[in-house]
């Protein structure tokens, strides 16, 4: 086993909070404010060893969305939508036909085909099932026996295949479904979906991390010729987050992402953006940032804050009365960038983060908010050039990827 090195002399003092709450109302005498609405980790709990946890984080909208059966479906009126994804990061969403992005997640959403049928006619995409080979479901085996239902994990396979679709509209999606979140199976299902013809696989889950990933990076997370994306993690600055730190995966951080003036966009770092600096895993040799001498996370970065998040359709994880949420945590910005490569049609060239190194000048660069404390330093706030929380910044249409 590779021996464990000293990552960096910048201790890792405090992660930042992962619960917001609205802006407090007004004051005595006026309208009574709506109450606060609190936002919700997908996939809670205590992490054990060898596992992973997905990083989506959920939040009722300002109304909640009543569905009836065979009702038409229509936006909710709150988070963004595909039109806003493709205006902030200026995208063609003409193109990426021919291009398979896949989903790997654990258990299984039972309604997702229809729920995500529903976001796109919602969005006026066009339509993307079965029938049309656009969309394919299997387990971590490529079967079709589902895992089981999982409501949390649910709501974040509605939004990896949603964001997906915002991101390319004419890409095929295949969503690999793992028995258990462990490193083992989810490991599995990357290599099952590499095997059926992804181009890039997003993984909106990870793990701290720890010697076997050695072991588990060179099996599963090593694919010439196939871009991997991962979620850098909601917990602000701290260790590093596994797979988003293995040397052939593009580690995705996260933004607060918003529209001042019609038609302006800016991002800052989100606080909750995962960076770190490992502790295992030796310093690539496209990499130059000067306070951490071995691989630091994250790469890239895209729209993360649930507060500025992703409007999500789903009847399943949080029962039918719902519909829509609005969701976020860098299990947005993973699929969200996965797309945005099936996209440029560049998954050959995505087989490690050095092309974004290289073309940085299509990136738009996140200056501006913080996701911890390190001293001020660059691993945990928004700055000129290279930062941790949003790496070398967010796309601005496709060059970069």
């Amino acid at each position: 086993m590779k021996p464990r090195r000293l990552a960096t002399a910048i201790a890792v003092l405090v992660c930042s909070s992962m619960i917001a709450f609205a802006p407090a109302g007004p004051s005595w005498g006026a309208p009574k404010a709506a109450a606060p609405r609190p936002i919700h980790m997908a996939c809670g709990g205590k992490l054990r060893v060898n596992m992973v946890r997905c990083f989506a984080e959920w939040k009722a909208g300002v109304a909640r969305m009543a569905v009836r059966a065979g009702a038409v479906v229509t936006p909710p009126g709150f988070g963004y939508g595909p039109a806003d994804i493709a205006a902030a990061y200026q995208l063609d969403t003409t193109m990426g036909a021919g291009q398979t992005v896949a989903i790997v997640d654990a258990f299984d959403n039972p309604r997702i085909a229809a729920n995500l049928a529903a976001f796109r006619s919602a969005y006026g995409l066009p339509p993307c099932g079965a029938a049309k080979g656009c969309f394919r479901k299997v387990n971590q085996r490529g079967g079709k026996v589902a895992p089981q239902p999982d409501p949390g994990w649910g709501v974040e396979i509605a939004l990896d295949v949603q964001a997906v679709s915002a991101a390319c509209p004419l890409c095929k999606i295949l969503l690999v479904e793992a028995d258990y979140p462990d490193l083992l199976d989810m490991g599995k299902a990357v290599n099952t979906a590499v095997r059926l013809g992804a181009n890039v696989v997003s993984n909106s889950y990870g793990a701290d991390e720890a010697g076997p990933m050695f072991d588990i990076g060179n099996r599963f997370y090593t694919h010439p010729g196939v871009a991997q994306v991962a979620s850098s993690g909601d917990y602000g600055f701290g260790p590093a987050s596994f797979p988003a730190v293995w040397g052939g995966v593009i580690g995705a951080g996260g933004t607060t992402l918003t529209q001042p003036t019609p038609g302006v966009w800016t991002e800052q770092a989100w606080s909750g953006a995962g960076s770190g600096c490992s502790a295992w895993i030796d310093k690539p040799a496209w990499q130059h940032d000067g306070h951490c001498l071995m691989r630091t996370v994250a790469d890239v970065s895209a729209v993360a804050d649930p507060n500025t998040g992703f409007a999500v359709y789903d009847t399943f994880g949080l029962g039918p009365s719902n519909g829509w949420i609005q969701v976020g945590g860098t299990s947005l910005s993973s699929p969200l960038i996965a797309g945005m490569i099936g996209l440029a049609g560049n998954g050959a060239q995505m087989d490690t983060p050095q092309h974004i190194y290289d073309n940085s000048s299509g990136l738009y660069d996140v200056v501006g908010g913080t996701n911890g404390y390190c001293g001020g330093d660059y691993l945990c706030r928004g700055k000129v050039g290279y930062d941790g929380p949003t790496g070398m910044g967010s796309p601005r249409g496709v060059s970069a990827l």
